[in-house]
């Protein structure tokens, strides 16, 4: 019984947050606003992606400082150029803004894999560097 209230306390301690700096590459102009969301598995790629962060954009390089408990996660930013925080999308939907993804996880017909993007944060934090890629 001891046992099992020790477990059940350690349960309810929350995780604290570890600080991701998020370096975006290859902004290409001072328009809008660049967005990062930091993604475990189940929310890669939907709006719903708990860990976001944002800044305005300049010309070449921004860094983007989100805050995440220790995990796996995938690193997706954009640079919406309107300031509207909405990916623009093509007719054929391909994106309209500069968009890229952790370990540089090429956009082929499709968004990467999860796998394909998956960094580890430990309890120190860590560090991540992506390039924007326009397709317009």
């Amino acid at each position: 019984m001891k046992r099992l209230l020790v477990l059940a306390a350690l349960a309810s301690v929350p995780t604290r947050a570890a600080s991701l700096d998020v370096l975006v590459e290859g902004v290409r102009n001072d328009k809008g606003i660049v967005l990062v969301a930091v993604c475990p598995k189940e929310q890669f790629l939907r709006d719903t992606c708990a860990y976001r962060g944002r800044t305005a954009a300049r010309v070449g390089e921004v860094s983007v400082r989100v805050e995440v408990p220790p995990g796996t996660y995938a690193v997706q930013a954009y640079h919406s150029e309107d300031g509207s925080g909405r990916l623009r999308r093509s007719f054929l939907g391909f994106p309209r803004d500069g968009i890229g993804f952790s370990r540089d996880a090429k956009f082929h017909y499709g968004p990467p894999s999860f796998a394909d993007a998956a960094v580890r944060v430990g309890p120190e934090g860590g560090r991540v560097r992506l390039t924007l890629r326009y397709y317009d």
